[in-house]
């Protein structure tokens, strides 16, 4: 086995050292982007879990209506990079900027549709992830402030992005560095009421946030005008769109956001589900969340650094070596899973020894953090396969078959029925709402040995 492989990399002239170079070039910029991020979450679980418990689960479900959003926006940009990453192969720069325009204006839409729907109608959505008049109380006072915050948030996250997909990595460090920077200070100033400020709780974090995307959006339009000069933002490509790149827009983008609306929902699902088991059980899977988040920052780095270098190699129609880097995607996605699971069992006892929650509480954390550790491992496989290897090479209705099907026909159906209808406890209903990604493992490893997922999706001399 070991001649066989050392043929093959001999036939392919592949330099490994070279490789991990440029590869780790892009994940661990996008790594720190990612922790950035979950650190902007922590500021707010951290500083709210100071406050209390109904103030904490109120922003936690509150902000179930900017991740669905944001996942979205997250589907416009994925299903961008599996035609942007492979015209930067070949060098396409026209065409780039013509998808940039379509991300931009579809992503602006939806995030005044997201933004009207806070302002007006906050205790409707509250409702649905819980029956606390409480916490239903708390999350208004924070949607009628963060929800303006929305349209920032659609040009920061698209453009952002679809720079990623061009290697293009170091900005969106900057610019979410630069973001955790300003919703830390403004929290700590407004949620404890210092420096003569008065203690706002919830709505000083709320303002905290619209401060930090403001932040945000103002770094990437200086960026964007004046020191990008290879993508420009060009405002009549948000106009007058390109009705061939559309189409391919369509087929390659749409069943990445329906891919990504339809995981969102169904983890939103799964926070609605424990949302009326409790606010005990609401605050443990807030930071359980978080912890999630923080052992996967590196995964989710991994796995946009491969959609990015695989699609460029696919452009560049090197099928081989766009084969041969995907396994090595994969090994480096499973040693850090595995290292993930190791961070979530160290920080279950420092979350509970540094929030205010209460014993029922405390406990259910240890548990949440428990099914978290194997979850994550299976998970970083997943993500890296559908998000990365298949979106790179245009297969992008396999993941929304496979969401559609193993966590809103397995994993939210039984843990609905059990909380509901079984009334089961909180660990039984928590596992069987985690069980998802187990489930996906065999199915995304099958599809992937069989390359169906390798392809060239671009077409030559785009013109409008």
């Amino acid at each position: 086995m070991r001649s066989i492989k050392r043929q093959t990399t001999d036939n392919l002239n592949i330099d490994w050292h070279a490789f991990y170079r440029n590869v780790f070039a892009l994940i661990i910029p996008m790594a720190l982007q990612n922790l950035i991020n979950v650190g902007v979450t922590a500021v707010d679980v951290m500083m709210l879990g100071r406050v209390g418990e109904k103030v904490l689960s109120g922003s936690s479900l509150a902000g179930q209506i900017q991740f669905i959003m944001m996942l979205i926006f997250f589907g416009i940009t994925s299903g961008a990079t599996v035609l942007t990453a492979q015209y930067w192969g070949k060098k396409d720069i026209r065409t780039i900027e013509k998808i940039l325009g379509m991300g931009l204006t579809i992503s602006l839409a939806i995030a005044v549709i997201f933004m009207t729907l806070a302002l007006t109608i906050p205790g409707p959505l509250m409702r649905i992830f819980t029956s606390d008049p409480e916490v239903i109380a708390e999350g208004v006072k924070y949607l009628r402030i963060v929800g303006i915050s929305y349209l920032f948030i659609a040009v920061t996250q698209v453009y952002l992005n679809i720079m990623r997909s061009i290697e293009r990595v170091m900005i969106a460090t900057f610019v979410y560095f630069m973001s955790l920077v300003v919703n830390a200070i403004m929290n700590a100033i407004l949620i404890f009421g210092l420096l003569g400020f008065p203690a706002l709780g919830i709505q000083g974090a709320a303002i905290g946030t619209l401060c930090a995307r403001m932040t945000e959006t103002l770094i990437v339009l200086i960026y964007a005008h004046f020191m990008n000069q290879d993508v420009k933002i060009r405002p009549r490509f948000m106009i007058q769109i390109d009705r061939v790149l559309a189409k391919d827009y369509l087929i390659y983008a749409m069943p990445v956001v329906l891919n990504e609306m339809m995981w969102g929902l169904g983890v939103s699902a799964n926070t609605a589900v424990i949302g009326h088991l409790g606010s005990a059980a609401v605050a443990s899977n807030s930071v359980a969340q978080v912890a999630r988040q923080l052992a996967q920052v590196v995964v989710f780095g991994i796995a946009n650094a491969t959609a990015v270098y695989l699609g460029k190699t696919i452009g560049e129609r090197k099928f081989d070596y766009a084969k041969a880097y995907a396994k090595r995607f994969i090994r480096l996605a499973l040693i850090m899973g595995c290292c993930g699971a190791c961070v979530i069992l160290i920080c279950a006892p420092i979350a509970n020894t540094f929030l205010v929650l209460s014993p029922e509480a405390k406990e259910y954390l240890y548990m949440m953090f428990g099914v978290m550790s194997y979850f994550v491992i299976a998970q970083a496989v997943n993500t890296t396969l559908v998000v990365g290897v298949f979106r790179s090479g245009g297969d992008t209705r396999f993941g929304l078959i496979l969401d559609v099907s193993t966590m809103w026909g397995f994993s939210i159906l039984l843990g609905a029925v059990a909380a509901f209808f079984l009334h089961a406890s909180v660990p039984v209903v928590y596992i069987l709402l985690m069980s998802d990604e187990l489930v996906k493992l065999p199915l995304t490893l099958k599809r992937y040995r069989s390359y169906k997922w390798l392809k060239d999706v671009t077409r030559n001399n785009l013109e409008i």
